[in-house]
């Protein structure tokens, strides 16, 4: 697969994404370059803003296995993962394997459950690998969580750890669409029987497994140029030390951002970084990974808004 090749298959795929989810063009890119770049995607919006229907969307455009959590309160780490059971008429200990032996995993409205069932996942996600009994099990090198959570100021929320959001590449924020989009929507559905859903929407499966394979190895041989890894360094040192943010981001967050800037390097075709891919990634890529200080929170900013500040504060290489 060459770059024009490559380039055309996500347009494709987001196309066919575009059949189920209207007016989140911006949304389904920045899932896609998650995808290509083995990270994760946590989607945080008001509930009925097509959060689930994209995570069933991308599964319904790759051919891959999907399962799909929804976390309650109740829901114990054995039900994600899987546990060990007595067979009596072997006298063996018998694994049943939990939902997260799969491809693409939607965990929806995940903080919902308490933070003990939402830390069965760090495991998995950092190393697409659990332990079970001392076991260790391989969930295979496409396994993709998108997890979807309702804000936090709605009732019945538990706050994600640090740690966890940390596994994510991507925070998405979505927001009500504009009034001409949700009139399209309601169109369209009024159309259409009172039971359709997504797979309805006649989305083909365009990606299997050795497609995602060939997208990211042809990722892998995306190299950045010295000046584009500096602006990406600069911008997360700024995060330490702006009076803004009590607690920066971390090297690992200059890592995964300057891996998105290679895959959405190859979604345009291109076989190097640019600035404009930095910046049009960095909130995203940052904006779960700092915490704002005591002051700016009582001043009514947000993280979108502080990392803007710093966009702007810090030169781009020209």
């Amino acid at each position: 697969m060459d770059l024009g090749e490559f380039r055309n298959l996500v347009a494709t795929v987001r196309g066919e994404i575009g059949k189920a989810v209207q007016g989140q063009d911006a949304l389904i890119d920045l899932v896609l370059i998650s995808l290509f770049a083995r990270g994760h995607c946590l989607v945080e919006g008001p509930p009925g803003t097509a959060k689930t229907l994209l995570a069933r969307a991308v599964s319904a455009v790759m051919e891959l296995e999907y399962r799909r959590i929804q976390f309650t309160p109740d829901l114990m780490p054995g039900d994600v993962l899987g546990i060990n059971l007595f067979n009596f008429q072997t006298n063996q200990f018998h694994l049943t394997k939990g939902p997260v032996f799969t491809d693409i995993l939607l965990a929806d409205e995940i903080n919902r459950a308490p933070p003990k069932t939402q830390s069965a996942l760090l495991q998995a996600m950092n190393e697409r690998t659990i332990t079970i009994d001392g076991t260790d099990y391989s969930l295979g090198p496409d396994f993709f969580v998108l997890a979807t959570q309702n804000p936090i100021e709605q009732q019945g929320t538990y706050p994600l750890p640090e740690a966890q959001l940390d596994r994510f590449l991507f925070k998405l924020v979505v927001d009500f669409p504009d009034r001409g989009t949700e009139i399209a929507i309601l169109s369209k559905h009024a159309g259409l029987a009172l039971n359709s859903d997504v797979r309805n929407a006649g989305i083909q499966p365009l990606v299997s497994s050795a497609t995602l394979a060939a997208g990211r190895a042809l990722i892998d041989n995306i190299r950045l140029d010295t000046t584009i890894l500096t602006y990406v360094v600069d911008l997360v040192r700024a995060t330490r030390s702006d009076p803004d943010i009590l607690h920066g981001a971390s090297t690992r967050a200059a890592d995964a951002l300057a891996s998105a800037v290679r895959v959405r390097a190859a979604f345009e075709g291109r076989d190097y970084g640019l600035p404009d891919d930095v910046q049009a990634l960095l909130v995203p890529a940052l904006r779960h990974r700092i915490v704002l200080s005591p002051t700016a929170e009582i001043d009514g900013r947000t993280t979108d808004e502080v990392l803007r500040n710093i966009k702007n504060r810090v030169d781009a290489p020209r």
